[in-house]
């Protein structure tokens, strides 16, 4: 009986160290979670008490936080508190730790296994749908024009102000108006163009022309002001200009100008801001992962699209998780169904773009159970050699 307790105490501790040797293995592998071996003894229940040796009883997983180590590539994605990538391996969902995403030709976002990255779809209104689960795609790479319709002008136009000398508005003449500011238009093509504004005083308020690269964009347009200094006609401060022709082909363009932050204070003509809509085309210039997981792409033009936002998932015991290849993980019953939600709530890690979870693995610690291991090892051979010289004593008695 002592050879096979002993045979016991030898596959124990070879399991024992091939768990060891398996975590020091990967101790640079990014998002590894160390694994330890756990023995229970073997008791056939006679008389006597003696034990038959010992077995093993699982390999539990360590699902300890790794340290964040800062890669500055925008992909590389790490979970800092609770919570699992979720990839798509051919339909069928698994679990990851292990952050380092790239793009294949379609511009999916997968992992080094092909498996794709899950992200909750974008809706119009700018929210997010969590009922959903689908791939992260980045294939938008340009960003369609913007006409503009609105010009928000804050400005303040001097309340000592003289009616200018000659009557008939001339762009090119200053002598036919007070104050001009000028900014940027584009049209439905995207193709930019200088719109400028002229305010001129007149008996019953001020006058107010717009050109279009010089060219003028209907008659003059009057407003006035309150005696406390701020717009008092149009009520809403708002001036429509007709349409205008860019003449490059687009559609007309019908711009407003926005006078309702506009002043009329005895000081100094001032323009305070002068904020546009509208923008040129623009091609997709770089991604950006905040630490909610929405997935943002930037375009040259300023544009911010959000394409998604990324799935996280948890489960009520992940040490029952089953492990796959690569790092990943897939449920189980033991482990419970996936608890989906996102970065920041609940329960949930925040997400670092620009960044990788390194393993969990403790080198000295590891080292010092290989240790362990070799010696019960040793001592368990040891047991053995000493029964075999028993018998063999046995053997020899005549």
């Amino acid at each position: 009986m002592s050879f096979q307790v002993a045979l016991s105490g030898l596959n124990a501790a070879s399991t024992d160290l091939q768990v060891t040797s398996n975590n020091i293995a990967n101790a640079n592998t990014t998002g590894f979670k160390q694994s330890r071996a756990e023995f229970a003894d073997v008791f056939s229940g006679d008389a006597n008490g003696i034990g038959n040796g010992a077995r093993l009883t699982t390999v539990r997983q360590e699902f300890t936080q790794g340290n964040v180590e800062i890669t500055e590539r925008q992909l590389d994605l790490s979970i800092s508190g609770e919570g699992f990538f979720v990839v798509n391996d051919n339909g069928a969902l698994l679990y990851s730790r292990v952050g380092a995403f790239g793009m294949d030709s379609d511009g999916f976002v997968q992992n080094s296994e092909g498996e794709l990255l899950q992200i909750y779809p974008a809706n119009t209104d700018g929210s997010f749908n969590t009922g959903t689960l689908t791939d992260l795609q980045i294939t938008t790479d340009v960003s369609p024009p913007l006409p503009s319709s609105n010009v928000d002008m804050n400005i303040n136009l001097p309340a000592d102000a003289a009616i200018p000398p000659v009557a008939v508005f001339d762009p090119n003449d200053p002598d036919t108006y007070n104050q001009s500011t000028s900014t940027v238009l584009f049209d439905s093509l995207g193709v930019a163009h200088t719109g400028t504004y002229f305010f001129s005083k007149t008996a019953a308020g001020w006058d107010v022309n717009m050109t279009i690269d010089g060219a003028a964009v209907g008659a003059a347009q009057s407003f006035d002001f309150n005696n406390a200094g701020t717009i008092n006609n149009p009520a809403n401060g708002v001036i429509n200009f007709p349409a205008f022709n860019p003449g490059t082909g687009a559609a007309n363009m019908t711009v407003d100008l926005d006078l309702s932050a506009t002043t009329q204070f005895g000081s100094n003509f001032v323009v305070n801001n002068i904020n546009p809509d509208g923008r040129a085309s623009g091609r997709l210039r770089s991604l950006e992962i905040d630490v909610s997981g929405v997935v943002f792409a930037r375009f040259s033009n300023g544009e911010s699209v959000p394409l998604g936002k990324i799935a996280l998932a948890n489960f009520s015991n992940p040490e029952a998780l089953q492990k796959v290849s690569d790092t990943s993980w897939q449920e189980t019953f033991g482990s419970g169904i996936p608890q989906r939600g996102e970065a920041n709530e609940s329960n949930f890690g925040g997400i670092q773009s620009g960044a990788l979870e390194s393993s969990n693995v403790d080198l000295t610690e590891q080292l010092v159970n290989m240790i362990t291991a070799q010696r019960l090892f040793q001592a368990n051979a040891q047991v053995i050699s000493t029964m075999d010289s028993v018998t063999q004593t046995i053997i020899n008695i005549r």
